[in-house]
C-alpha cells in the first residue's frame, strides 16, 4: 500500500438490505478516516461501468460494507477478483456457500454441525399442504437479515407468499422450529469471539429488531452453561473455516434448554457480510474483546485479500 492507502468502501446495493447497508459503510468510512485512510464511499447501483468507473484509478483496497444479494453472495467478489483489487470479508466461493443455506448446512453437516431438520420446496407448495410437521420455518434460501421468514403454528392459516421476499415460485427452506434461546457467535480470523443472547420479545430476531433501537437486547456475555458456550464457539469456528471464509463472520444459533446437555444447541446460518452499524453484534463482541470499532476495522482491512 502506499503510505495514505485509498480505501473504496462500497456501500447500498440493490437487495432488501440496502438502507443498512448504507449506516454500516457510513460508519466504516468515518472510523476509517479517522485512522488516516484516503477513503472514496461507492454507492453501489445495478451498473457494472458505473461500478468501474468509480473504482478508476483503482483503490489500494475495497471494504466491501454491501449486504444481502449483490454483495454476499460472490456477485460483487467475482468483479473484485476480475480486478485484481483487495478486499475484506470472504471470497467467491465461501460466500455464494454461505449464502445459500441449504448447501451451507448440507457442507457444516459433514463437520459435525447439527441444524434443524427440513426440505427446500418452492413457496407456492406451502398453500397445498405443509411440507415438515408444524412448527415449522419458512424462509428464502438466500436472503440475510431475516428477510421473508416466517413461522408456521398449528393452527394458523397458509404461509403468505407474494409477500417481500417470499414470492410463489421462490425456492425456500422450511425447518422444524427450534423453541428456545437465540444465541450469535463471532468470528474474527481464526478467532471465535464471544457468545451473544439475543432477546427480543419475539419468536425470531426478526428485521426490525435487528436494525432497530429497542427492539433487541444483546446479553453479554450470554447467561449459558460454558459447554454450550463452547460447543457455540467452536461451531461458528468450524462453519468459517469449512466454508473457506475471510475476515469476519457470524453464525446465528438456537438453543433449547429444556433438552440435555448440549443438544438443544442448532446453527441456523453463517453470515459473510456481518452489520458493522452501531447496534451490530460483531463490533459489540469485538469491544468485549477489547477491540474497538476502529481497531477492528482497520484490522480488515490490513487483512484483505484477493479471493485464490
Amino acid at each position: 500500500m502506499s503510505r495514505t492507502p485509498h480505501v473504496a468502501v462500497l456501500l447500498g446495493g440493490w437487495s432488501a438490505e440496502r438502507e443498512v447497508s448504507l449506516v454500516s459503510g457510513a460508519a466504516v468510512a468515518k472510523a476509517l478516516e479517522e485512522r488516516g485512510y484516503r477513503v472514496t464511499a461507492v454507492d453501489v447501483q445495478r451498473d457494472l461501468e458505473g461500478l468501474m468507473k468509480a473504482l478508476t484509478p483503482k483503490p489500494d483496497v475495497v471494504f466491501n460494507a454491501l449486504h444481502g444479494r449483490g454483495g454476499e453472495d460472490g456477485t460483487i467478489q467475482g468483479v473484485l477478483d476480475f480486478l485484481g483489487v483487495p478486499y475484506t470479508h470472504s471470497g467467491v466461493l465461501a460466500s455464494a456457500i454461505a449464502m445459500d443455506k441449504p448447501t451451507t448446512k448440507d457442507v457444516l453437516r459433514v463437520h459435525g454441525v447439527r441444524s434443524p431438520e427440513g426440505c427446500v420446496v418452492r413457496a407456492a407448495a406451502l398453500l397445498a399442504e405443509d411440507p415438515v410437521p408444524r412448527p415449522y420455518v419458512a424462509k428464502p434460501t438466500n436472503e440475510g437479515s431475516t428477510v421473508g421468514v416466517r413461522i408456521v403454528r398449528p393452527g394458523d392459516n397458509a404461509v403468505p407468499v407474494d409477500e417481500e421476499g417470499l414470492s410463489a415460485e421462490r425456492f425456500v427452506l422450511v425447518e422444524e422450529f427450534i423453541a428456545g434461546r437465540e444465541l450469535t457467535v463471532g468470528v474474527m480470523g481464526d478467532r471465535a469471539l464471544a457468545v451473544t443472547e439475543i432477546r427480543t420479545g419475539a419468536d425470531i430476531f426478526d428485521y426490525t429488531a435487528k436494525y432497530t433501537a429497542g427492539h433487541a437486547v444483546h446479553v453479554l456475555p450470554a447467561p449459558i452453561p460454558d459447554a454450550v458456550a463452547d460447543l457455540a464457539m467452536d461451531w461458528a469456528l468450524a462453519a468459517h473455516r469449512a466454508l473457506g471464509c475471510a475476515g469476519v463472520s457470524r453464525s446465528d444459533f438456537r438453543w433449547d434448554e429444556r433438552r440435555p446437555g448440549t443438544d438443544g444447541l442448532f446453527f441456523l446460518e453463517i453470515n459473510t457480510q456481518p452489520g458493522m452499524t452501531p447496534l451490530s453484534l460483531v463490533p459489540e463482541q469485538a469491544a468485549h474483546c477489547g477491540i474497538g470499532f476502529g481497531d477492528l476495522v482497520e484490522w480488515m482491512v490490513e487483512n484483505a485479500r484477493c479471493s485464490p
